[in-house]
This record gives structure tokens, C-alpha cells and sequence, in this order.
């Protein structure tokens, strides 16, 4: 089989197999009858020159590939399978738990209970329909739930989100989740999308159909189950507790994602390390999609085989701190995300259709250690206090704090709404976001967005709204861990991972690094025999 690169495809026949191997074979000066199979590897759009078009690469196998390989744009494909790990020989002197329920937690288990490890699943949160009846209340009036939100629950921070499963990582690990995201549910498409996305309304479904083969592969999960306690000696996690029930255990994979604080507290009480690394805080910004759509497709705004228009961008400024956009949600709704009682967190969410009126996008400042101390948690610590900050704002609770893009821009507090019409929920409340902001975040902001102007025209609109405060885009700490076992430092059978450990940063990579601490504990454990 081979790969072929840049075949390029007008916009109005996307998608069109039969037309693909027409061009391909043109490329290539071969008949397309020669063309035995084609198969979609990667679907991008090229909106670079006019006329805008999709670039295909294609995977195919030909009656004579030698004769194509001399092509400067094709190349031989090698294996690319995901490979089972071996298992190892190891006694499990106990069980192997899993602390988490978002991408890390839900893949890793997934894999152990694939391998059979039938491994014990905690997670703080409630199962996924209870979970959104406590987030759907609480945008309806106001009263958090702090054991069930958008941060606890089944499937994680990552439920309430556009889906997105981009991911710079080659690593064959990306591979394996999508695949199995399409086998529980997911559309195909995300195989091959340059940018694929499942959206919030799809992605719920696929997480309890992830749960309910764990537990018919003979995983338990365990809902409203938090760690309250770790038992530690002798560089060994023998037992953890999680409703006053003593379990023990062999191996812990910690997947707490980035918002279990009080987990985060417990780990640095019992001496597990913990160092400070940057993270970054923001704001959304709210725009009309169609304001998006014109300038990112111009005279091809409209057209039926474009979806609703992305964009990204990035700024360092003259003191050196990065400023970039980040979950940036077409046509999808800014959320009230609080996890805890009295702090508001704004985050971003779309639907698969993506056909919500307004677009919206963090757009965060780099935040270094040495901005907020250099304790193990003094960045939790800052972002508590701006959430708390941002709560207090509020004419009434968890009203988030929102303001023109022309008043940010002019410092002064917005007392009317322009054109565009909020969707936080359960309210909001007319402010000046400097008097929240810490000062080197509003200078940062105030010097990149006319840079942003620049290169998306409307992005200054006036009447586009600003909402804060995001705080919840990565970790500010970092779980350290062996680079080749990936145990904990220090803690034999601990094995930190996911986003709240501090090594990943979005559904994929979170995932993908749930699947390289559960590769380990299989390298190691032999399955249990009862």
C-alpha cells in the first residue's frame, strides 16, 4: 500500500471517492482502473489561494506500486497497527484502580479491561444522566452541585466541550482512540478530518457506551467515589479509601484531571512530588459566527460544503508572555464551569452540528511559576482567587462577569449589550474585567487583540463580548514521574497521567497518555486469575 500526498479536490466535490481516484491517477500518469482501493488518510482544507479546495492524502493499492514510489509526494506505508503490550508476570497483591473517569481514566481502563485486568474505576463525579441534570439545574438557577458539574463526572471536563480531537502527536496511540471513539459511536469522518470534533450532544453517549464495555469486559466503575485518603509506605501506595471503604492496591493510575484540588492537596500531604510549571488564564470571547465566517472564507462564505469557520492565533508580546486562543468553539456557547462553591470558571462548548449563533474561544495569557510563587500550590491558589473574584462580581451568584470588546479595549465598565447576545448560563452581569484580571494579563490582552485584528478582520468588533474568568485550560502542577516507567517519583506503584497530572493537553493526548500508563501496569502485572 502507499500514500499519497497533496490531491487536491474542488470544494464542491468533497468527499467524492470516485473522483479522487480519477485525480490521483492523473497525478500519478496511471488508469484508474489500476487503482485497486482508496481509502480517505487525511481531509484538510486549503483556503491558503483561490479557488479554495480540499487536499487529500490517500491511501491506495495499486496493481504496480513500484512505479509510483519515484513520486516526490508518495510513500510506502509502513505497519502502523497499534501493538497489544505483552503482560508481564507480576502478583497483584490487590487491585489495580483507576482514579478518574475522564480521556485518561476511560482509555487506560479501557485497555486493562481489553487486556484482562478488570480494573476498579473511581471516579468522584456521577454517571453521565445524573450528571446532566445537576449541570442543566445549575445553569437553570444557580445552585452547584459540587460533586456533579461540568469538572466531576462521567467522561470528565472533556463532556462539555466542542469534542475536539486534534492532536499534534504522531504517536500510533492517536490512532487507537479514534478508532475506538468510531467503534462506540463516533461519526468516521474523525478519522481522516485535519480538525475532527464529535461535539458535547455525541460524545456523552460514546462515553457510557466506554463504560458499559469496561464493566461486560469485567472492569467496575464506581460513581460518587472520590479519594479521600492514600495509604503510603515504603515508596508503595498499598490501599487507597474512597467512601470510608479501605481498597487495596497493587497499582493506582491517577487520572484526576485538572480541577481535583483537594486530590492535588492529599498527594502533596503524603509526599508525593508535585513541581510548579506554567498554565495560562483568560477570557472567552464571544463573536457572531457568521462575523467569523466572512473573514476566514470571504467570498466563499455560504458555501454548502464548508462548515462552520475556525480560527487560531497566537502573539508573544513585547515582555515575552504568549497570548493564543484555545478551545475555540464554533457556533457553541460559552459555559458557566464552576466546580467549587463561591468561584466562577468560563469555559467554551459546541454541539456536533456546530450551529449555534455565536462562536466563541479562550484566549489566555501565559502564566509563569514565578507570577504566582513557587510553593507546590500556589498556582491553585491563584486561580482560586480569580474564580472567587470573578464570583463576587456577580449581581447574583455564579452570574459571570462580561464586557464589549469596545469597553475592554477602552478599560471602562459595559453597562449595555451591542449585537451580540450572550449564552452563559444561569446569567450574567455588566463589568470591567480589568478590575479582575491581574495587571500583566490585561496588558498582554490589550496588545494582542489589535495584532489578532490584523489577521482576522472583525475580531475587534465592538460589540463582541468578553467573559472571565478561564482558568481551567491545564494543570499548574505537574505530578513528576519516571520518564520510562512512568511511576511516580518516589511511589513504586503510582502512576500519575492525563491533563491533571500535567502531561497532556486536550481529549487525545489525554487519552494517548492513559494508554501509556496502562501499557506499563500490563508490561508489569500478570492478570488476575479470580
Amino acid at each position: 500500500m502507499i500514500r499519497v500526498h497533496q490531491v487536491l479536490c474542488p470544494l464542491e466535490h468533497k468527499g467524492d471517492c470516485e473522483l479522487l481516484k480519477s485525480i490521483c491517477a492523473k497525478k500519478l500518469n496511471i488508469k484508474s482502473s489500476e487503482i485497486h482501493t482508496l481509502q480517505i488518510y487525511r481531509e484538510s482544507l486549503d483556503a491558503r489561494k483561490k479557488p479554495f479546495h480540499f487536499s487529500y492524502t490517500l491511501d491506495l493499492t495499486l496493481a504496480n506500486e513500484a512505479k509510483c514510489l519515484r513520486h516526490k509526494d508518495v510513500k510506502k506505508i509502513i505497519n502502523e497497527a497499534y501493538q497489544m503490550p505483552h503482560k508481564g508476570t507480576q502478583h497483584q497483591t490487590g487491585r489495580i484502580v483507576v482514579a478518574g473517569f475522564g480521556p485518561a481514566g476511560m482509555f487506560a481502563a479501557l485497555l486493562l479491561a481489553q487486556q484482562g485486568y478488570r480494573p476498579l474505576v473511581l471516579e468522584r463525579g456521577a454517571e453521565m444522566e445524573e450528571r446532566m441534570g445537576q449541570v442543566m439545574h445549575f445553569w437553570q438557577t444557580g445552585i452547584l452541585n459540587p460533586d456533579a458539574n461540568v469538572q466531576f463526572g462521567e467522561g470528565g471536563a472533556g463532556t462539555f466541550s466542542d469534542g475536539k480531537l486534534t492532536s499534534r502527536s504522531k504517536d500510533l496511540r492517536s490512532h487507537k482512540v479514534l478508532e475506538e471513539l468510531v467503534h462506540f459511536g463516533a461519526p468516521k469522518a474523525i478519522l481522516y478530518e485535519a480538525r475532527p470534533h464529535i461535539g458535547t450532544d455525541r460524545l456523552r453517549d460514546i462515553v457510557v457506551a466506554i463504560r458499559k464495555e469496561i464493566i461486560r469486559l469485567g472492569g467496575e466503575v464506581r460513581f460518587l467515589s472520590p479519594l479521600s485518603d492514600l495509604e503510603v509506605e515504603n515508596g508503595r501506595i498499598h490501599a487507597v479509601i474512597s467512601n470510608q471503604t479501605r481498597i487495596p492496591c497493587a497499582a493506582l493510575l491517577l487520572a484526576i484531571g485538572h480541577s481535583a484540588r483537594d486530590t492535588f492537596a492529599l498527594c502533596a500531604k503524603k509526599g508525593i512530588v508535585l513541581e510548579p510549571k506554567a498554565f495560562a488564564i483568560g477570557v472567552r470571547v464571544e463573536h457572531p459566527q457568521q462575523l467569523i465566517n466572512q473573514a476566514q472564507y470571504k467570498e466563499y462564505v455560504n458555501h454548502p460544503k464548508l462548515r462552520a469557520a475556525e480560527y487560531q492565533l497566537t502573539y508573544t508580546t513585547s515582555k515575552h508572555r504568549g497570548v493564543y486562543s484555545f478551545c475555540m468553539c464554533p457556533g457553541g456557547y460559552v459555559v458557566n464551569a464552576a466546580s467549587e462553591c463561591g468561584g466562577i470558571v468560563v469555559n467554551g462548548m459546541s454541539e456536533h452540528a456546530r450551529d449555534g449563533a455565536n462562536a466563541n474561544s479562550a484566549i489566555l495569557v501565559q502564566v509563569r511559576p514565578e507570577d504566582v510563587g513557587h510553593a507546590q500550590l500556589d498556582g491553585i491558589h491563584f486561580q482560586q482567587q480569580l474564580e472567587q473574584k470573578a464570583f463576587q462580581m456577580g449581581d447574583q451568584p455564579y452570574y459571570a462577569p462580561i464586557q464589549r470588546m469596545k469597553d475592554f479595549m477602552n478599560q471602562t465598565k459595559t453597562v449595555q449589550l451591542g449585537s451580540v447576545t450572550p449564552t452563559i448560563r444561569p446569567g450574567y452581569t455588566f463589568a470591567n474585567l480589568h478590575e479582575l484580571l491581574p495587571d500583566f494579563v490585561s496588558e498582554a490582552l490589550l496588545e494582542a487583540f489589535p495584532v489578532f485584528e490584523q489577521r482576522m478582520q472583525g475580531f475587534l468588533d465592538g460589540d463582541a463580548l468578553l467573559s472571565g474568568i478561564e482558568t481551567r485550560s491545564s494543570s499548574p502542577l505537574r505530578m513528576s514521574r519516571d520518564a520510562k516507567s512512568l511511576c511516580s517519583v518516589g511511589v513504586d506503584n503510582l502512576y500519575p497521567g492525563g491533563e491533571g497530572a500535567g502531561y497532556a493537553g486536550g481529549i487525545v493526548s489525554a487519552a494517548i497518555d492513559g494508554l501509556r500508563c496502562a501499557e506499563q501496569i500490563i508490561a508489569r502485572f500478570a492478570p488476575p486469575t479470580q
